[in-house]
């Protein structure tokens, strides 16, 4: 019987084991996708404690601590403690077995404070104790874990209006950790709500100085913010949508529409369609042009339950799998940017595994010979950020197209103790190839090669791609 998350944790061959320790486990880290506050890393921020580094924010544990029975009070409430809420992740962690929760707990102990104890009610206050006072040493602020995890770049989630002043920052000051922005505009097309929208055009007005009264206005002034972002560094932007825009429009149609939803006047559901797809293939034409990498989420079914989205927020633990139709419209859209010669190096990352052969079959479709793997299937996201999603995505792509031109793993993460998911996927890699060796799927002989293919996987394919 093995041992629980010993040195050979998922990796269950020799060939494995060798192509970990050898390979894989060496590589820095390429964040290239996370929701790292960029605030708390220039400022370097100390964690009071390890209820305050593990439960803020982190919906993961939210869900699986309601679906335990835990009360809303020790899970956001405001009038408990840090300790009565990590103590209630504590009971909740012995069942979250066979939850990829149980293994990232155990592993973000495990490297980042040395703790190879089990979670439970028993280990709790001990483990709290431990992890609490480690916190207050410099190098356990957010900085000293970045670098505990030797990570080389960071790319966070940013939206047109912000002032990147935080980037400016550790820019200037030469941090190690080269720490990026990262475009999301995702409400500057956002015009389900008039009056949000019109909201949000006003603030971007004010920062880029572009008095904004017609859709080219709008498309100006986020030209002038894109450039303003490429000047601080960005490579890439980022798309969370529930599926992809590709009606037809006319130009006119698209200024009637600006001008309906800035009159708060609400939108039909083909108008609606309309303007996004006008704004997903401008944003796509000023990605190409400042040779950055577009990405896109797509597929969740967002904010489920009324009631406590009214209470919480948005991301709060209240979404799930949807069930999009996207082929058409995906195709639709990349071949318009392709026939006109500005389809952009793209990652496409869906959440409902029922998309997977469908991606991997897409991105062939547009692989034009000019970058290795131009149009790359996103690693296994959120739902499917476990084991079993990482191993079929990996699997698909591998039957489909390419793996050895994969960019690999990112945290898509709010916390600075999760990139132990790094480590998570890499001895998954390295498993999967590790078993095809030892089954005699792949050849014994090519062991240098699969080395270096799990290195690239692993660190260099991103750093290549991004031109970081």
């Amino acid at each position: 019987m093995r041992a629980f998350m010993d040195d050979n944790f998922v990796l269950q061959t020799d060939t494995a084991q060798h192509l970990y320790r050898g390979h894989a486990k060496k590589m820095p880290i390429i964040d290239y996708h996370c929701h790292l506050n960029p605030r708390e890393i220039a400022e370097n921020r100390r964690f009071d404690n390890l209820g305050q580094l593990w439960l803020e924010g982190d919906h993961y544990k939210w869900r699986a601590m309601r679906t335990n029975g835990i009360d809303e009070r020790f899970i956001t409430g405001k009038d408990t403690s840090d300790w009565e809420k990590f103590e209630k992740w504590a009971e909740t962690v012995p069942y979250t077995m066979r939850n990829p929760l149980y293994h990232w707990t155990h592993l973000e102990l495990k490297t980042g404070f040395g703790v190879n104890k089990l979670l439970k009610p028993a280990t709790a206050k001990a483990i709290y104790d431990d992890c609490s006072a480690k916190l207050q040493r410099e190098d356990f602020r957010a900085r000293g874990l970045m670098l505990h995890y030797n990570v080389e770049v960071v790319c966070t989630t940013d939206d047109p209006i912000d002032s990147l002043e935080h980037h400016v920052a550790l820019k200037k000051e030469g941090f190690a950790v080269k720490v990026l922005p990262t475009w999301r505009p995702d409400k500057a097309m956002a015009v389900e709500n008039p009056a949000n929208f019109r909201a949000y055009i006003e603030k971007l007005s004010d920062v880029s100085g572009v008095t904004i009264s017609k859709f080219a206005d709008l498309l100006q002034a986020l030209q002038v913010r894109h450039d303003f972002f490429a000047s601080v560094g960005c490579k890439l932007s980022d798309h969370g949508i529930e599926a992809f825009y590709a009606d037809k429009y006319a130009e006119a149609e698209i200024e009637q529409i600006f001008d309906k939803v800035t009159g708060l006047m609400p939108l039909t559901a083909l108008e609606i369609s309309k303007f996004k797809s006008a704004m997903l293939y401008e944003g796509a034409k000023m990605d190409f042009e400042s040779g950055w990498t577009q990405q896109f989420h797509y597929g969740v079914l967002r904010n489920n339950n009324e009631r406590m989205f009214k209470k919480l927020g948005a991301d709060t633990g209240f979404d799930s799998i949807g069930d999009f139709q996207v082929a058409r419209a995906l195709a639709t859209f990349l071949n318009r940017l392709d026939a006109e010669g500005k389809l952009a190096k793209t990652i496409l990352y869906n959440i409902n595994p029922g998309d997977n052969e469908m991606l991997a079959t897409m991105l062939g479709n547009f692989q034009d010979g000019s970058v290795a793997g131009k149009i790359q299937f996103g690693s296994g996201w959120w739902f499917l950020d476990q084991m079993d999603g990482m191993q079929a995505q990996m699997n698909a792509l591998s039957t489909l197209g390419l793996l050895s031109r994969f960019v690999g793993m990112l945290t898509d993460s709010r916390s600075f103790i999760s990139y132990p998911r790094h480590e998570y996927f890499r001895r998954i890699l390295c498993n999967l190839i590790g078993s095809d060796v030892e089954n005699g799927l792949l050849p014994s002989s090519e062991l240098p090669f699969l080395g270096q293919l799990v290195e690239n996987v692993s660190y260099y394919n991103a750093k290549n791609f991004f031109n970081f």
